[in-house]
Formats: structure tokens, C-alpha cells, sequence
């Protein structure tokens, strides 16, 4: 999949795409990584890219044409891309959001800064994404987070190809608590279910426990969540356990 980056800061984006899994995915070309300045399609010798707002107000406002030019310039060298405005006035970024961008065969994100951009901008991207209910200092860091989600999601980025299914959101779900080496730790055991060797006594486990923890941590989920029967009978027993014993 190829990324690309509409930016005025483009030096944020070296180091978190140079190392780790999504550095290992550039090197291996599962994925390419574009950063562009914005300032590279501004006109005039100081390579304006905002301006005071009309009407008044504090602060400063993206201008449209230079952010059209360079959108215009993007999309011809890949038409497919779809373009997506990071603002905390968009569509809250989740899990299935990923998903469906990880079908894409580009993607160019529009970062904003100081007051947003030109309102007429909206009308050259596709979607308009927002990370949560914050404000940054501008779209950069937000991009960053989205690459990487959406990358993670892509055929052969992770070193386990079923790494993401158990994933916290995967399902709908907070994961289960994961253990490893030693067996004891302070006082604290790993559960003996997980030490059994019994695949199906663990698989029941873990699901519980996915219920359990989105249920005492992320409720709202669960009415959004996909639950079979055997699930629904799993959350009743739960929510009866955590009334008795709300610790």
C-alpha cells in the first residue's frame, strides 16, 4: 500500500516510520511511505501556507490553493488514493475504520495545523477522520497513529499473519490478559487454565475473560459487539459476579 503524507512538518515523520515492524515493512516494500511538504506547493518567495481568518478571530488558517495543488499532483501519480482530513471534527478513527482502509490501494493524509484548513478543503477529500475528542497541535500525530493501525492490518507486516485477530477492538472486544515466563511473579500466579495444555479449556478462558474486561472497562462496547449465545450466557454470569463482588 502506498501512504502519503501532506504535511508542513515533514522532518516529524523519519523516525517512527524507520524503525520496528513498519521499518522493516518499508525495507521489505509491503509498504511505501511518502512525506511531502506542504510549503512545496505554496506560490510566491516566501512559500505562504496560511493566512489570518475572515471575519477575525486567533490564530491562522491552511490556505486551500496550495493544499489543492498538491492534492491534484498526489492523485495523479495514484488516482485510487483516497484522501482523508485529519480533524477533531471527523468520524472517530476505530478498529473496523482500519479495516476498510486497509482494502484501499492508497491512502494521503491531510494534516492540519494552527485553526484547521480552508473550509473549501473539505470538498477535495474523501473522509474526515479524528483520532478522539482532543485537540492536537496539529493532524501529524494523528496520521502517525493511523499508518501505523492500518499497516498492522496489511498481509505480511506483522511476523504472525493472526497476530491482529486477537487484537483488543478485532472483534468488538477488549483482549484477554496475556502471560509469559516465569510462571510466578510477586505472588501472582498465571491462571492454571493457561498452563494446562487443554486448547479448548484455554479458548473458553480467554473469551470469558474478553467479556469480563470489556465489561468492567468498556461497556458501551458490548452493544455494538457481535456475541453468540453461548457468549450471552457468559455475560449474564459475569455481570451477576461483578454485582456480588464488585472488585
Amino acid at each position: 500500500m502506498i501512504f502519503d503524507v501532506l504535511t508542513l512538518f515533514p522532518g516529524l515523520f523519519a523516525s517512527p516510520f524507520a524503525d520496528s515492524i513498519l521499518g522493516k515493512a518499508v525495507d521489505r516494500g509491503l509498504i511505501r511511505i511518502g512525506v511531502h511538504n506542504l510549503r512545496d506547493w505554496a506560490e510566491g518567495r516566501h512559500k505562504v501556507t496560511d493566512d489570518t481568518p475572515y471575519g477575525g478571530g486567533e490564530g491562522m488558517v491552511l490556505k486551500p490553493e496550495p493544499v489543492a495543488r498538491a492534492l491534484a499532483d498526489l492523485k495523479s501519480g495514484h488516482p485510487t488514493s483516497k484522501v482523508l482530513l485529519m480533524t477533531p471534527q471527523g468520524k472517530p478513527f476505530r478498529q473496523a475504520v482500519a479495516l476498510d482502509l486497509a482494502a484501499e490501494e492508497g491512502l494521503i493524509f491531510v494534516c492540519g495545523r494552527y485553526e484547521g484548513v480552508d473550509e473549501r478543503v473539505r470538498a477535495l477529500v474523501d473522509e474526515e477522520l479524528s483520532l478522539g475528542d482532543f485537540v492536537l497541535t496539529g493532524g501529524e500525530l494523528a496520521a502517525m497513529a493511523m499508518i501505523d493501525a492500518i499497516a498492522r492490518l496489511l498481509p505480511g507486516v506483522l511476523g504472525n499473519r493472526d497476530s491482529s485477530l486477537s487484537d483488543s477492538h478485532a472483534d468488538g472486544l477488549l483482549e484477554y490478559p496475556q502471560y509469559t515466563r516465569p510462571a510466578e511473579f510477586m505472588g501472582m500466579r498465571v491462571p492454571e487454565v493457561l498452563l494446562s495444555g487443554n486448547h479448548a479449556a484455554i479458548s473458553a478462558w480467554r473469551r470469558r475473560e474478553q467479556l469480563r474486561r470489556t465489561l468492567q472497562r468498556r461497556p458501551d462496547l458490548l452493544e455494538q459487539a457481535e456475541l453468540d449465545a453461548r457468549d450471552r450466557v457468559m455475560l449474564e454470569e459475569l455481570r451477576r459476579e461483578l454485582a456480588a463482588d464488585p472488585e
